[in-house]
């Protein structure tokens, strides 16, 4: 598994095939904004917070004040920010357009509410997602005045512009969903999506996640013209096949088929901001066609 500090900007840097791309964690840019710039108060030293600033975000592409040429996207992920927001906390109300938003709630609960007249709260697991489109406004908060809240927000570029805005959110189709199995997120709009299905997405493209326990392992299979971005959300787990080399809390890896990927969960590495409480392996995949 080639290991590299600075990723490629797409897979045609990757220009051989059937390849992986290790992006540790410790590449990645930390943003901590100051409150105001979201129209929080000051931040608080309380014993419930678990970080010294109301948001402290992991960029794996460039963005806001983060800027990084071969870093700049991935196919048609564009945005991928891990956030931890404080309880209390959140980002009040900002624009978008013309992007695919999908929003992969970690832990806590996270309430949007958006110009079309849209409020809903969701928790672990669930997915918020809104097409951007001709243009919209919305704020993304953690009420919990105990708990913090962690969510991976991932945008998309959308097969074209000037789309119709439109919001939707989905839970969990049952409790389990994830465990030792890839849980179908999002899919194209085009496919068949109903409410116990992936959520639609206006691109070439489609979401998974998985939870992995100790001794256990699952394969994730790529085909030909596809690739995917793979995050390690929680725990850590040993990758084999397209890739070999393990993956700790927050660290990723960029992956072109075809192939097989396979997944067990290890012993943990890396991160030593927050330990996970249960062994195993919690994985995010982004998969789409190869640009």
């Amino acid at each position: 598994l080639q290991c590299l500090r600075l990723c490629p900007a797409a897979a045609a840097a990757l220009a051989d095939p059937a390849m992986a791309v290790m992006v540790p964690a410790q590449s990645l840019f930390v943003s901590e904004p100051p409150p105001h710039m979201f129209g929080n108060g000051e931040n608080e030293k309380k014993p419930t917070w678990t970080n010294g600033n109301w948001l402290k975000s992991r960029f794996h592409f460039s963005f806001a004040e983060y800027r990084d040429s071969k870093r700049s996207s991935f196919g048609v992920l564009r945005v991928m920010n891990d956030d931890l927001v404080q309880p209390a906390r959140g980002f009040g109300t900002h624009p978008h357009r013309d992007m695919e938003i999908v929003t992969y709630i970690v832990s806590g609960n996270l309430t949007h509410k958006d110009s079309m007249g849209t409020q809903e709260t969701l928790g672990r697991g669930s997915v918020q997602f809104m097409t951007a489109g001709t243009g919209v406004r919305h704020s993304e908060f953690n009420h919990d005045a105990e708990k913090p809240l962690r969510f991976i927000q991932i945008w998309l570029m959308p097969t074209r512009s000037g789309l119709k805005p439109n919001y939707g959110g989905r839970e969990p189709a049952t409790p389990t969903e994830r465990d030792g199995r890839w849980a179908h997120l999002a899919m194209p709009v085009s496919s068949q999506c109903t409410p116990d299905k992936p959520v639609p997405i206006n691109c070439d493209a489609n979401i998974y996640a998985a939870e992995i326990k100790p001794g256990a392992a699952l394969e994730f299979q790529l085909e030909a013209g596809r690739q995917a971005y793979v995050l390690c959300v929680e725990g850590s787990a040993t990758a084999g096949g397209l890739g070999a080399g393990k993956l700790g809390r927050h660290d990723a890896m960029q992956v072109v088929g075809p192939g097989v990927i396979s997944f067990s969960d290890a012993k943990p590495v890396g991160s030593t901001e927050i330990r996970d409480p249960e062994p195993g392996c919690h994985l995010l995949v982004v998969e789409m066609s190869q640009r």
